[in-house]
């Protein structure tokens, strides 16, 4: 469960970059192609450059691509860095008292969901995001 907006415009510019075939890119593309505010933009890049999943380039022809391979970069890395605490570990319902001593009404249930979840997200890269729309637009032709 997603928590916050930097988190949700981080992998939606990471996903986009994974899975086009672009050498750089740079924040003008990325705000025309994503429509995310320029100044949110610039910032969410320089924290993606600073957490090491891009490096940037300064200048005219400058942007941004990835530091790594995509294989090396999964959603949970992606997650678990820009949300700076354990989110998906927070009760499903809100609740601040939810603990294992003391949970809530649907803490089991939740508990399972959220281990196929991590899981999920543990197991997917950039790269599988990339061949998944790959295979994609070979069917849609």
């Amino acid at each position: 469960m997603i928590r916050n907006k930097t988190t949700e415009y981080a992998l939606t510019i990471l996903g986009f970059m994974a899975t086009r075939n672009e050498d750089m890119y740079s924040a003008e593309y990325l705000h025309k192609q994503l429509n995310i505010p320029r100044r949110y933009l610039r910032r969410l890049l320089t924290d993606l450059s600073k957490h090491g999943f891009l490096k940037s380039t300064s200048g005219r022809n400058g942007g941004f691509v990835f530091a790594k391979d995509l294989e090396e970069i999964n959603l949970d890395l992606v997650i678990s860095t820009l949300e700076r605490y354990d989110a998906i570990n927070t009760c499903i319902l809100g609740f601040s008292c939810c603990i294992v001593d003391k949970p809530c009404i649907m803490h089991d249930i939740w508990m399972e969901a959220r281990s196929k979840m991590v899981e999920i997200l543990s197991n997917t890269t950039l790269a599988d995001l990339k061949e998944k729309y790959q295979m994609d637009l070979i069917k849609k032709l």
